[in-house]
């Protein structure tokens, strides 16, 4: 009777694979989490420059001359004529009694995590809170 050899990987084999693909785990996992608050932080800064550019618009074409106040994206997106969405960051513009507006980007589940763009100058960059995670722009 002749056996017929089968190949195979040896359980030792197996394991070295995997620990080995474990190990690339770990180092890749890191580089992902930088650059998904890389994008998350883009994205906020991204809608406050739209927002804020929405509402140059809007005093343009107001009959009083002032910036909207709006709490949500959704009243964001009605006054301004957007499309922001609050999956990742809730928006928000307060005007005060002097008609300045503070726009502001708060990120969903990572409460202290801010944003802010004022209207003494739109044409700055937003800048960052301190309780946004290492990574963020």
């Amino acid at each position: 009777m002749t056996f017929k050899k089968i190949s195979s990987f040896t359980l030792i084999e197996l394991l070295v694979v995997i620990i080995i693909i474990g190990i690339l785990a770990a180092i890749a996992a890191p580089g992902f989490d930088r650059t998904k608050q890389n994008a998350l932080s883009r994205e906020a800064i991204a809608s406050l420059k739209l927002i804020a550019a929405a509402q140059k618009t809007y005093k343009m074409e107001s009959s009083n001359n002032r910036y909207v106040g709006c709490a949500t994206a959704a009243l964001c997106n009605t006054a301004l004529s957007l499309d922001l969405h609050a999956a990742n960051w809730l928006y928000s513009v307060s005007v005060n009694a002097s008609g300045v507006a503070t726009l502001t980007a708060t990120r969903v589940g990572t409460p202290g995590c801010t944003y802010g763009l004022s209207s003494s100058n739109f044409n700055a960059e937003p800048v960052k809170s301190a309780g946004c995670p290492s990574g963020m722009q």
